[in-house]
């Protein structure tokens, strides 16, 4: 018979126990291992991005020449029988008219009441010892142009102001002087580019003229004697251009194509005023 090889008792216990230390240091090592501490995290400061504005483009108020150029325009627009479509780019645009007169010097102080004619004036105060620059806008609401454009049911008042020497783009004086040769008064040529100040029916009153010149008096310093200026005085008109029913800025009206068509834009008027012919404010009205 086969010897059994059996182990006594106590040793076999000592078996189990070294065996269970082993598994146990197994598992301590397949456990979850602790987790190491996390470095605090570091701000990186961000780099201020420089956004550099996009403004839109100013576009600058129409000019005494832009408005005669645009008229000239609309006149052989309307003689040629043409009908413009589409909106007007002038609609909107802002103005500054900048009107040279009293060119030649004063003329002899009026001896009757104003003439309502839109017509800038300077002339001689009494003894030759100031200036009087004045302009009585005229009443433009009944004229063929508003009537027939049947502007007159939208604008209770129409004041007019004429542009001379329609055929002259610049702001100055004229640099040409009057012949010697030609003997007598020259006659002007009519007025034919004109713009109309209107005021919608139920607006405010205010600014409104109602036949009231615009004044102003230039006065000598001290006994001095008063010198006019050679470059005359300046006219300004700001406002912008709202033009007629229809949409059109400028309306043009002949009763012949053998005369020059009169055409005259419609506007909204912020401010008149006198000045030098350095630029400097004499009188201003809003």
């Amino acid at each position: 018979m086969p010897r059994l090889n059996v182990f006594p008792l106590h040793r076999r216990k000592l078996g189990v126990v070294v065996t269970s230390i082993a598994v146990g240091l197994l598992l301590a090592q397949c456990g979850p291992k602790e987790k190491a501490p996390e470095e605090p995290a570091v701000e990186v400061p961000e780099t201020p991005v420089v956004v550099t504005p996009v403004l839109p483009a100013t576009t600058p108020p129409l000019t005494r020449g832009d408005l005669v150029s645009a008229a000239a325009r609309a006149a052989s627009t309307y003689v040629s029988g043409e009908v413009p479509s589409g909106g007007d780019p002038l609609v909107g645009r802002r103005i500054t008219v900048r009107l040279p007169f009293g060119c030649g010097g004063p003329k002899p102080g009026p001896s009757g009441p104003d003439v309502a004619d839109g017509v800038p004036r300077a002339t001689w105060g009494r003894d030759r010892k100031s200036v009087q620059l004045s302009l009585t806008p005229g009443d433009w609401v009944n004229s063929a142009l508003i009537a027939g454009a049947g502007a007159d049911s939208v604008w209770e008042t129409v004041e007019g102001f004429w542009i001379p020497r329609p055929w002259l783009a610049s702001d100055a004086c004229p640099g040409v002087l009057r012949d010697p040769l030609v003997g007598g008064v020259t006659t002007p040529s009519p007025n034919t580019v004109g713009l109309a100040a209107v005021f919608p029916t139920g607006s405010s009153r205010v600014g409104q003229r109602n036949g009231r010149a615009y004044r102003f008096t230039v006065r000598a310093e001290g006994d001095q004697p008063l010198v006019p200026p050679e470059g005359g005085y300046r006219l300004v008109l700001e406002g912008r251009v709202v033009g007629f029913p229809g949409g059109r800025a400028i309306r043009c009206r002949t009763s012949s194509p053998e005369q020059r068509p009169v055409c005259i834009a419609a506007i909204q008027l912020d401010r008149v005023a006198f000045e030098s012919a350095t630029g400097d404010t004499l009188g201003q009205w809003r």
